[in-house]
């Protein structure tokens, strides 16, 4: 009765089901569904699309499973990259941390609270509303000795985990640093971006630069390039890209219309051949293409911004190091991206400009945290019957069924905050486009920063407070009181974060495997695609992934001597994403570009929060089982934590800033004896070319669907 009734508190009958897809999907091959799971074979040419369907793919198999387990560290850096590695050993630093915190917590601390005396008067005709707390350290009485045992758990799992963090952060700055040098120059190691270019009313920017980078870097400078606002342009081009589709669509349909009406929506107007009218209308976009680009090489409208490359890496690295000017808004330098990386929509004029669209997009978190309080505080009402039936009386008759009231309280609350939270990363990768970054990485690393923070404080904290203190305003006025009151808060919302490990990260991770809304996407977008349409790789979204793996680790971290049950949970989502995520970069994600292991330090800082948050609330625990000494003993860690932090942060941090003068040197005598650097300097002087600046050609040939419309000349 014990266990049916702590099954049926945490809701499981929806993991267990949601665990049976799970592991079905991990018995069977990959989809047939190429625009789904796109494996790399496919884009590389040595595959074709599948045009039926085959029953073999559906047959369980293990395969791909013992491949995904079989995948060692260099296959995975030479097929996706340090950012992958990066990734999954993320993954396997949380396996070993609630490994050894789930071996103390399930064998050593979870006995000791079930035989405590704390909750002797429990009501077991209620049992599966409160059976967590004799699971808790909530039923340890105040001043017992077994709270020692916690107390030993606390210092044993936070060394352990200095530990982790210490190899991890050094074996990753090694892997960084390898990467670098057995890697073959690259563009953006010789370049950088130079923004908020003063210029004299006599001269263009570009003689500007010229005539700054010969006087200051004589020995090193080699080119550069100017950038342009070219979104007018961009528009045009991507006009005539779906005029071609629409015109192959056409051609390769003998079924479908050809004729309609030239007019709005094609409703009005008098009738034409739709193939003939488009090809007008291409050629008219493709002069008025031609005409703009001629406009900005000749008038400009450049931006006081370009890309400044150099003779040798060190060169690079000087520029960027140093202040150019003595105005410090003036020739500000900032490391470049790949060229493959640059985001160019939103290149940032001045240094003014980007400073308010830093304080605008702070004001925006603040206003989107502050409205997601809405769909917390709802949620937590639907955790409280009594509340619920006070909201919503007319629904008391249909709350009194145990089935409907178990599911609207156990997981209904979890499913509707993790719809909420689809809208997050999105939103915040929007907002980090807009802070003037000039890579798709740099918005990518603002975006998981903004999206771990935003979920640690409405999911975590909010939660907490709303479920137990709603009405505690005070406690931001009132900092005194934290660790207390997080004491009283964070074990009773235990049974909310093991339904929300369940239904987030295991639903997550399954539904990684299955890709069901591009599959659904890919269904509905299917009619309107033509045999020509190229192929789009995903690529894994890191500022959704990221944050979601170091908010368990903090679940974990804080619970694993309050309430160990959810141990366990978490150890089950860690397996999985192993597995799947292994596969994942094997058969499905493309890296667009690569930071060489630049998110673990989020990863690190994530984890140091969430030991500083356990010891606050250890401290508060012992306060209030009266075991003064305990919590007195308690204060050195997170002191200790942030000094480990602190060293960790001057040893290792500047690794993953910028490549030391030695390396960087070492480098560029290697390239001494290089005959192909020659070449590479050749094709680096137009590396950075806009885009949309490139010549471009628009085929008049359109019976060849393979023929593509618009191609780019190397220059």
């Amino acid at each position: 009765m014990l266990v049916s009734a702590l099954l049926t508190s945490l809701g499981i009958n929806f993991g267990l089901c949601v665990l049976f897809f799970t592991l079905y999907s991990i018995l069977r091959k990959q989809p047939f569904y190429y625009d789904v799971y796109v494996p790399r074979l496919l884009v590389e040419g040595t595959s074709k699309r599948r045009s039926r369907f085959n029953l073999e793919r559906l047959i369980p198999s293990p395969g791909w499973v013992r491949k995904a387990w079989k995948l060692s560290e260099e296959e995975l850096l030479s097929l996706s990259g340090l950012d992958a590695v990066v990734y999954m050993r993320i993954i396997t630093f949380s396996l070993k941390v609630f490994l050894v915190a789930g071996i103390i917590g399930i064998f050593v601390i979870l006995p000791v609270n079930c035989t405590g005396d704390q909750l002797e008067d429990i009501d077991f005709s209620d049992f599966s509303n409160n059976s967590l707390d004799v699971f808790t350290i909530s039923n340890i009485s105040s001043g017992s000795k077994r709270l020692w045992v916690h107390f030993s758990a606390v210092y044993v799992v936070t060394i352990f985990i200095w530990y982790l963090l210490y190899y991890e952060y050094k074996y990753i700055s090694s892997k960084r640093i390898a990467y670098f040098y057995s890697s073959k120059p690259q563009p953006h190691q010789f370049t950088v971006v130079v923004r908020s270019i003063p210029v004299s009313v006599r001269s263009s920017i570009s003689d500007s630069i010229e005539t700054f980078f010969k006087e200051y870097h004589p020995s090193t400078y080699l080119s550069h390039t100017v950038v342009h606002r070219t979104n007018k342009l961009r528009g045009l081009i991507n006009d005539a890209k779906k005029l071609y589709k629409r015109i192959v669509r056409l051609q390769g349909n003998s079924t479908e219309h050809k004729y309609g009406r030239a007019g709005c929506f094609g409703l009005f107007g008098h009738k034409v051949d739709l193939v003939d009218h488009y090809e007008k209308k291409l050629e008219n976009i493709e002069e008025n293409v031609r005409l703009e680009q001629s406009e900005l090489s000749l008038a400009g409208d450049e931006i006081p911004a370009a890309f400044v490359s150099f003779k040798t890496r060190y060169g690079a690295a000087t520029a960027f190091h140093l202040q150019q000017s003595i105005n410090p808004t003036h020739w500000v330098t900032e490391q470049a991206p790949e060229p493959h990386d640059v985001y160019w929509p939103f290149f940032t004029s001045t240094f003014f400009r980007r400073w308010i669209s830093k304080l605008v997009v702070i004001v925006a978190c603040i206003l989107l945290t502050i409205l997601f309080l809405l769909p917390v505080i709802f949620v937590q009402g639907l955790t409280n019957l009594s509340q619920l039936e006070v909201w919503l009386p007319f629904l008391e008759s249909i709350l009194t069924i145990t089935f409907v009231s178990e599911v609207v309280t156990g997981y209904l609350p979890s499913l509707i905050l993790q719809l909420f939270l689809k809208a997050v990363p999105p939103i915040m990768e929007l907002l980090s486009s807009i802070q003037g970054y000039v890579s798709h990485s740099d918005i990518e690393k603002s975006a998981c920063n903004k999206v771990l923070w935003f979920t640690i404080w409405n999911i975590f904290f909010a939660t907490v407070f709303s479920g137990s203190v709603l009405y505690q305003l005070s406690l931001i006025l009132d900092p005194k009181n934290i660790p207390a009151r997080l004491a009283v808060a964070v074990p009773a919302q235990a049974s909310f974060f093991i339904a929300y490990v369940v239904t987030s990260g295991w639903t997550s991770t399954s539904s990684e495997l299955f890709r069901l809304i591009p599959l659904i996407g890919s269904l509905i977008t299917k009619p309107c695609k033509s045999t020509d349409d190229e192929l789009v790789v995903p690529t894994i979204p890191f500022h959704r992934d990221i944050p979601r793996l170091s908010f368990f680790g903090l679940l974990g971290i804080t619970y694993f001597f309050l309430a160990p049950l959810i141990l366990p949970f978490l150890l089950v989502y860690f397996c999985l994403a192993y597995i799947i995520y292994r596969n994942q970069f094997i058969n499905v994600y493309e890296p667009k570009f690569e930071t060489a292991g630049k998110f673990w330090p989020i990863v690190h800082n994530s984890m140091i929060f969430s030991l500083v948050l356990m010891h606050c609330i250890a401290v508060g625990i012992f306060t209030l089982k009266k075991v003064s000494l305990a919590s007195t003993l308690i204060f050195p860690l997170p002191i200790l934590t942030l000094l480990f932090n602190e060293y960790c942060r001057k040893r290792f941090r500047p690794i993953f800033i910028a490549y030391s003068a030695e390396s960087l040197i070492k480098k560029d005598r290697e390239d001494q004896n290089d005959a192909t650097m020659d070449e590479f300097f050749h094709k680096l002087v137009t590396a950075y070319q806009d885009p949309a600046l490139m010549p471009i050609q628009f085929s008049t040939n359109t019976d060849s669907l393979h023929s593509p419309l618009i191609y780019s000349d190397e220059v």
